[in-house]
């Protein structure tokens, strides 16, 4: 089943680190206004919540019947999103 419009799924059940959190990050900077990602993960992402919250991003995470977690992630209201800080 094909993805809503305004749904960007990244499905990385079963992929080792960093891959999950490299390809979360790059969706972020595809999200439009009115957007949100759905993970799917076959972990919490712990790691990935700090970074989300840096960068004006709100996150709810759902534990699956199958084990797995969705993690729906979209623009904290009010605020715009903030790119990291430059290395």
């Amino acid at each position: 089943m094909a993805a809503p419009a305004d749904e960007i799924l990244v499905d990385a059940r079963w992929l080792e680190p960093p891959e999950p959190m490299e390809k979360v990050l790059r969706a972020l900077a595809l999200l439009q206004p009115g957007q949100h990602i759905r993970l799917l993960l076959h972990r919490e992402p712990f790691p990935l919540y700090s970074i989300l919250d840096s960068r004006g991003y709100r996150h709810d995470t759902v534990p699956q019947a199958d084990g797995s977690y969705a993690v729906l992630i979209r623009q904290a209201p009010g605020d715009a999103p903030r790119n990291p800080p430059a290395a």
